[in-house]
């Protein structure tokens, strides 16, 4: 098996600040001081499996989806590492994990990884954080260690057979033509930075260099690429029957708080998909934000940190 490491270096750009020497006024986005966090890895064989530990008492764990990575909850763990537990997971092939490029990208690899950390930790009364994929793959692992799990908190996602495929993702999957597109060009995750987000203006130079860091060549592209090729077309593909299984679970954690926050103006994970996960959590208390897009906790985080802190104290000490 041929592994790319997924750890950058201090001095590779976009992981440090420095002075363009072609242009002395001209200084590359920084990143890292958005990310003050220290690294943990937990070896899945010969692979390491980054996560970040911060903070103590009740966790939270934090789930991500593609292209995203750990980054993407760092506003969240910042907040609330002051007294909680704060757990984030990069996914094999993300972030700062390792990137193998003959490995099981699928659903079903992805939860048996998440459920190995949460046990390896010993991980109890968790208040799951997910977000896109992440949201199959957190949920799914609740449901094979529910004792394990007392609350949930959903951002834009679904955990059942996907209802659509937009057609821009549809075109990612044209053979040889979409690799060497996302994998390639990288735009698949470029896209994002614009498509997923409603921001006036957009990301700042320094979130996009930090969603974007992880992914700075075509063997760091691979997860990707294969995220997008897991999504199951039909009921031959073997991750629709993973995805049917988890959403006949669902209704297994209805005894449990939830809230969801939704970016309304997401093209890919749209409102119906919300509408579809409270058939099966009718108690989730939800957000709805009118002026968010995917990326839903880059847009509206100043009403999220509140609103799920009153969410976390109010529901402390709930039975789980």
């Amino acid at each position: 098996m041929v592994y790319a490491s997924g750890y950058i270096s201090q001095g590779s750009f976009p992981g440090k600040l420095f002075r363009n020497r072609s242009h002395p006024t001209l200084f590359m986005p920084d990143w890292r001081p958005l990310y003050p966090f220290a690294s943990h890895t937990l070896s899945l064989g010969k692979l390491r499996y980054h996560y970040v530990d911060e903070g103590a008492g009740e966790p939270l764990l934090f789930v991500h989806g593609n292209p995203t990575w750990s980054f993407y909850w760092r506003n969240l763990i910042a907040a609330w590492r002051g007294e909680y537990r704060c757990v984030a997971v990069d996914h094999i092939g993300c972030g700062l994990s390792d990137k193998p490029q003959d490995y099981a990208y699928t659903l079903a690899q992805h939860i048996e990884n998440l459920t190995r950390l949460v046990t390896e930790l010993d991980l109890t009364r968790i208040t799951l954080f997910v977000h896109d994929w992440g949201g199959a793959i957190g949920l799914g692992a609740a449901l094979k260690l529910p004792e394990r799990f007392s609350r949930l908190v959903i951002f834009n996602t679904a955990a059942f057979p996907p209802p659509f495929v937009p057609l821009r993702i549809r075109a990612c999957r044209t053979p040889l033509v979409g690799t060497w597109a996302m994998r390639g060009l990288n735009l698949f995750a470029r896209a994002a930075l614009t498509m997923a987000t409603e921001q006036p203006g957009g990301l700042s130079p320094d979130v996009k260099a930090g969603l974007m860091a992880p992914y700075d060549n075509w063997a760091h592209r691979v997860a990707i690429d294969r995220f997008v090729h897991d999504i199951p077309l039909s009921r031959r593909h073997p991750t629709w029957q993973v995805l049917e299984d988890i959403e006949a679970g669902l209704p297994s954690l209805a005894n449990r708080p939830v809230q969801m926050h939704w970016g309304m103006r997401d093209w890919c994970f749209r409102p119906s998909c919300l509408e579809q996960l409270l058939t099966h959590l009718p108690q989730a208390e939800v957000q709805r934000y009118a002026d968010a897009g995917h990326y839903v906790v880059e847009d509206a985080i100043d009403r999220i940190i509140p609103a799920t802190s009153e969410f976390l104290q109010r529901t402390s000490s709930l039975p789980s």
